[in-house]
């Protein structure tokens, strides 16, 4: 039997980005880093003095290494009273196969309609030796049918969190990584939309905050990512937060990242605009220029998205969201864009 927490993922392969079809992008960078963006609107992207119009990336399978399964004393105590869903075998439970483990084709789209079915469908997931990101829809929506559900807490979501990161920290291999950290934002970026050609990582969790973010970024520290996105602040700015308070958050979970991450790439992405009375976009504004002196400071990247997701008088635009702050699908077609560009020239600066 497999493991029931760990990973045994498989990795798609082939990404070809279309360069002149992507908008306009703002990137700042450290001073020490070693490539550079140049994505004017309208342009092609550029590397040296070659015009690339696209990419294809091909990456290795998983190593293939056999893991053990977790005992019940190598879980913390929320991992440990995490819901019990059927092992392999049980009724309604498909058994993992090799094509199930090594997927060729991107997820299809499942519609999720609560955090609820979202948690339990990766939960889940894991108990079947996979990552939700990996696993194809059919599956999901079979094991979301087949259990037993019970009202959810932050900390049920941050120990699902942390068994999804220890299934990538033993089961990445040679493959390449990315992770997204943050709320809701982030938490519901549909695996569909996520640029092929690596694995990824999705540590965001409903309603969290920078304070809450910075707390939880040890649950990762064993994992071996080449790229990790940061978006938190709203809920801060809702809760009633300083801008002092989100900045020294921030500023401390790129330290962090850094300490814990030497390698990787730390991209600080813009805080979005809202629809929101109570929250000023000028505010969002002023906090996102800080970002990106922090972001220079600290050795990381600043992604400017913000002025993607704007209308004409600066607030979120209608058609890319649902409530005026959650995205609408076209509102991750706009967010899955700029990730393709970031991936699309680290793909370049490895060759």
């Amino acid at each position: 039997m497999r493991d029931p927490y760990l990973l045994a993922a498989g990795l798609l392969t082939g990404l070809a980005i279309p360069a002149s079809a992507l908008p306009h992008l703002s990137v700042v960078l450290p001073e020490n880093s070693r490539f550079l963006w140049d994505l004017k609107q309208g342009s092609q992207a550029i590397v040296s003095t070659k015009i690339i119009k696209n990419v294809d990336l091909s990456l290795p399978e998983l190593s293939g290494q056999a893991f053990q399964p977790l005992k019940t004393s190598q879980l913390s105590e929320g991992e440990k009273n995490i819901p019990s869903v059927p092992e392999f075998g049980s009724p309604g439970l498909p058994t993992p196969t090799e094509s199930s483990l090594n997927p060729s084709t991107q997820a299809t789209t499942l519609l999720l309609t609560s955090g609820n079915q979202l948690y339990y469908q990766r939960l889940a997931a894991l108990k079947t030796g996979q990552i939700y990101t990996r696993v194809d829809s059919d599956n999901l929506q079979s094991l979301w049918e087949s259990i037993k559900k019970r009202q959810l807490t932050y900390d049920d979501w941050k120990s699902l969190l942390a068994l999804e990161a220890r299934a990538i920290a033993q089961g990445q291999g040679p493959n390449h990584l990315s992770i997204l950290v943050g709320d809701s934002l982030s938490m519901w970026f549909p695996r569909e939309k996520l640029p092929a050609g690596k694995l990824w990582l999705n540590q965001g969790i409903s309603g969290d905050t920078s304070s809450g973010v910075l707390k939880r970024l040890g649950a990762f520290s064993a994992t071996r990512p080449d790229v990790i996105y940061i978006m938190a602040g709203i809920n801060d700015l809702r809760k009633g937060a300083s801008d002092e308070t989100i900045l020294r958050n921030y500023r401390r979970i790129v330290r962090r990242l850094r300490q814990a991450h030497p390698h990787a790439q730390i991209i600080v992405q813009s805080i979005l605009p809202t629809r929101l009375p109570n929250i000023a976009n000028s505010r969002i504004r002023h906090i996102n220029i800080q970002l990106t002196v922090i972001a220079k400071q600290e050795g990381a990247n600043y992604l400017n998205i913000y002025s993607s997701f704007t209308d004409m008088e600066g607030n979120l635009r209608p058609e890319l969201t649902t409530d005026g702050l959650h995205l609408s699908q076209e509102g991750y077609d706009v967010w899955r864009t700029a990730l393709q560009q970031i991936e699309y020239k680290l793909t370049q600066r490895e060759k």
